[in-house]
């Protein structure tokens, strides 16, 4: 008659292996920040000084139009770019801004959509503004998720309509639109939406800026298409957040920091279009080696009991369990995992690991 018999084996508890050094990086990304933020007030302030001298007929002081500009203008960037790639020719009217779009569209492939994490001065007053609302309040608030990702809908949405919009012109249209009174102007137009700021303008950009403090990236998350763009062109990346799961002491820090809510302790490979490259989640990591941005190559080990592939959940905790039954030929059985004393894991024949755990004294 069979005889069955069940084995629960649990790993030992991992050890930490701490970093050699500290993370550094997030000392790193505030000084681009800080430094980008600073460039594009420089800009807005030599902008400013330029429309003003025509403005008062020479009256004040002259200062050059800056070309950076035009990364302020991402619709007029996107139609030259459609007319460069339809005839091969540069734009006469505002090239800066296409090259621009050009190269922050190359930026996602080789380290996801820092842009926004990094570099984008939208994105850096949201992350201060989250942060203030943490320190005031003491924590920030996450929307339900199915609010949340029909919120996140939006920009795609946003995105969906300028990309159709600018698809559907054809290339004289386009050029008549930007060598036009509105599209010779569009730079000023621009400018004057802040400097004139209506009521309604007002309402929004302060509804934009509280709900900046209660929700991390309020902004960034739900409403910018630029974001969006990013995040599409980052999936063609090869790059991905990893996670060592040998390595990994399973503590969730990484997921706490994640100020775009991934779930980046049960995954091996951040696949999101979310994901903003900021690097907080390894920052916040206290195991060398267990997190980090990598290239396919240097993927992470697929500890056991992970099912692999980027994005797949991830157990935290081994259990095997072995159930005998009888078999007509025994030495097909398959072999099991188990954790012997040292806490490595090891294969054992399942007739093996289903027989009761030998005492003390019959192990000498």
């Amino acid at each position: 008659m069979p005889t069955f018999a069940a084995t629960t084996t649990v790993p030992a508890r991992k050890k930490l292996r701490k970093r050699a050094a500290p993370d550094r990086s997030q000392m790193l990304r505030r000084v681009f920040q800080l430094a980008f933020l600073l460039l594009n007030l420089w800009i807005g302030a030599q902008f400013y000084f330029f429309v003003r001298y025509y403005e008062t007929d020479g009256q004040s002081a002259w200062a050059a139009r800056p070309p950076g500009v035009e990364g302020w203008l991402p619709i007029a960037a996107l139609m030259n770019l459609k007319v460069l790639l339809a005839t091969g020719q540069a734009p006469r009217l505002h090239p800066a801004g296409m090259f621009l779009l050009i190269a922050i569209l190359g930026m996602p492939w080789l380290a996801r959509k820092s842009f926004c994490g990094w570099l984008c001065p939208v994105g850096t007053v949201s992350e201060y503004l989250w942060r203030l609302g943490r320190r005031t309040f003491g924590r920030n608030f996450r929307l339900p998720p199915r609010l949340d990702i029909g919120l996140r809908s939006l920009k795609y949405l946003l995105l969906g309509l300028f990309l159709y919009a600018v698809a559907s012109m054809s290339v004289p249209a386009i050029r008549a639109f930007l060598e036009g009174p509105y599209g010779v102007l569009d730079d000023v137009k621009m400018l004057n939406f802040f400097r004139f700021l209506g009521v309604a303008g007002g309402a929004m950009m302060a509804l934009l800026a509280v709900a900046s403090v209660f929700v991390e990236n309020f902004w960034c998350r739900y409403l910018c298409p630029y974001g969006a763009l990013m995040g599409l062109a980052a999936l063609a990346s090869p790059l991905r957040i990893r996670r060592d799961t040998l390595l990994c002491i399973d503590c969730d820090k990484c997921t706490a920091a994640c100020p775009s809510a991934l779930p980046v302790a049960q995954l091996v490979a951040i696949q999101s279009a979310e994901c903003t490259g900021c690097l907080q989640c390894v920052a916040a990591c206290p195991a060398a080696g267990a997190l980090g941005m990598m290239a396919p190559g240097a993927a992470p080990r697929a500890g056991v009991g992970d099912r692999g592939g980027g994005g797949e959940s991830v157990p935290g905790n081994l259990r095997v369990r072995a159930l005998e039954r009888p078999l007509a030929d025994r030495s097909a059985r398959p072999d099991v995992l188990r954790i012997d004393s040292a806490g490595r894991r090891v294969r054992a024949p399942l007739s093996n690991a289903c027989q009761p755990p030998m005492n003390a004294d019959k192990r000498r």
